[in-house]
């Protein structure tokens, strides 16, 4: 990382995840604002999040696994993001101390100035909440003085992004963020995930919804696209 160069990192449970909830999250930090931005994969899955790609009895949940990682590779790449696949199994989610300590590593090596990851509620869909804990797991953990392995973060803020199902997710948006400027690379992005295309129509009517939100609540040039955040820390601000 070049000195001085701002970073984020994302926690995905799945393959596709980062893509649909944080794609423009994404590709605004790095490639208009400069930042390292880092993608944490825990499943690519196979199991659970790509029944599109079972069209016979002869496909297995490992040629599934290899289409959804080079499905994955090829979104980051658009977005501008690196990309770590922890090779954990989903539906449900298991989490190993080795995965925890491949994403301490990660969280010391790249320094967020903030993180990205799931909500804390999701009762359709319980990898994402073990992601959730697992990212403030690991957060916590890179925190620790007495780890051995780099240099402590420090605080950096964690945004909850968009929930399929914000109803059933106690998911109350505090920051809406424009992403009108790379639109065209989010939606890029979706498309490299054809295992998962019947995401992409829902996805870009959300952001257009989260778009006219957006501004409707600023001045300036309109607004067409959004995403929205929930942050789980205060921000600290000296003034208002």
């Amino acid at each position: 990382m070049q000195e001085n160069q701002k970073s984020l990192v994302v926690v995905s449970a799945h393959a596709g995840d980062f893509v649909w909830r944080a794609g423009g999250a994404i590709a605004l930090h790095t490639k208009t604002l400069g930042y390292r931005a880092v993608v944490v994969c825990l499943t690519c899955g196979e199991r659970g999040e790509s029944g599109q790609l079972y069209t016979d009895a002869s496909v297995t949940a490992e040629k599934v696994r290899e289409i959804r990682r080079a499905e994955a590779k090829a979104a980051a790449e658009v977005l501008g993001a690196e990309i770590h696949f922890l090779d954990g199994k989903d539906y449900n989610l298991e989490v190993t101390q080795d995965m925890r300590d491949r994403t301490v590593d990660i969280l010391r090596d790249v320094q967020p100035n903030f993180i990205l990851t799931h909500p804390a509620a999701d009762p359709s869909n319980w990898d994402h909440v073990k992601a959730y804990q697992f990212a403030l797991e690991c957060r916590m953990e890179a925190q620790a003085h007495g780890r051995p392995g780099g240099h402590i973060i420090g605080a950096p803020q964690v945004y909850q992004f968009e929930p399929h199902q914000v109803e059933l997710c106690n998911f109350v948006p505090d920051t809406l963020l424009n992403i009108s400027s790379v639109w065209d690379l989010k939606w890029e992005a979706m498309q490299k995930i054809p295992g998962q295309s019947r995401m992409w129509a829902y996805y870009k009517n959300l952001a257009e919804q989260r778009g006219n939100t957006a501004g409707r609540r600023t001045k300036g040039a309109p607004i067409t696209h959004a995403e929205a955040f929930e942050k789980v820390f205060p921000t600290t601000l000296t003034e208002l």
